[in-house]
């Protein structure tokens, strides 16, 4: 399973801002209920500043909303933009500029 950018960060963040469960969190967050428990607590991690994973595009805040109506559910990380798949102008005409030169 993948893995959000910066998990505790997240974890952080998704304790502070969501009625998310800690099973919830650490699965989502790829760490041990515990763990989670434990930066709820503030015996860890508390110089960490928490990461929005909806800002970043990693879920939404549908899902969020979904996962705290039900403790069963689980959170489902979004699919990564791929920005090779999206082809540019600039670079044809800066090809095009280089083979000129």
């Amino acid at each position: 399973m993948s893995l959000p950018l910066m998990p505790k960060a997240t974890a952080v963040w998704l304790i502070d801002k969501t009625a998310l469960t800690f099973e919830q969190i650490a699965d989502f967050c790829g760490m041990h209920p515990l763990e989670v428990q434990a930066i709820a607590d503030g015996e860890v991690a508390q110089g960490i500043n928490g990461y929005d994973p909806v800002a970043n595009k990693q879920i939404t805040a549908d899902e969020i909303t979904r996962c705290e109506a039900d403790p069963k559910a689980r959170l489902k990380l979004l699919p990564p933009a791929d920005p090779l798949s999206k082809k540019s102008n600039d670079s044809s005409e800066r090809t095009r500029r280089c083979a000129v030169c």
